[in-house]
């Protein structure tokens, strides 16, 4: 394996029939970025919720969308139309002593091991 080109982790890749009109892998992706655009905007609202009856209501959707996004990115994944790449170790050293780094300078109570 080259370590200068990142490891791809995808499954094959579900063909669809490509065009000018929209196919099953864009009315996911559409429906993908809804879902991601709805959990951000619960949560804010989550926040602000200032009843404690309207929290409970709005957590029960929050929950439900989450669930509904994650089972979205899980059919896009399995079917190959989403990838990720695997993170380098000395990549993830080095964001996490940065991080560290950071935390133990900004926390009141310093950082315990």
């Amino acid at each position: 394996m080259n370590n200068n080109q990142p490891q791809k982790i995808a499954n094959p890749e579900t063909q669809i029939q490509k065009g000018p009109q929209m196919n099953d892998r864009d009315f996911v992706n559409d429906l993908l970025a809804t879902e991601k655009y709805m959990t951000d905007s619960y949560s804010t609202a989550l926040n602000e919720a200032s009843h404690q009856a309207l929290y409970q209501d709005i957590l029960t959707i929050f929950n439900e969308t989450q669930q509904a996004e994650r089972d979205l990115y899980n059919y896009m994944f399995q079917n190959g139309w989403y990838s990720l790449e695997a993170a380098e170790t000395q990549k993830l050293q080095q964001s996490y002593q940065q991080f560290s780094n950071y935390l133990q300078q900004q926390s009141p109570y310093g950082m315990t091991q």
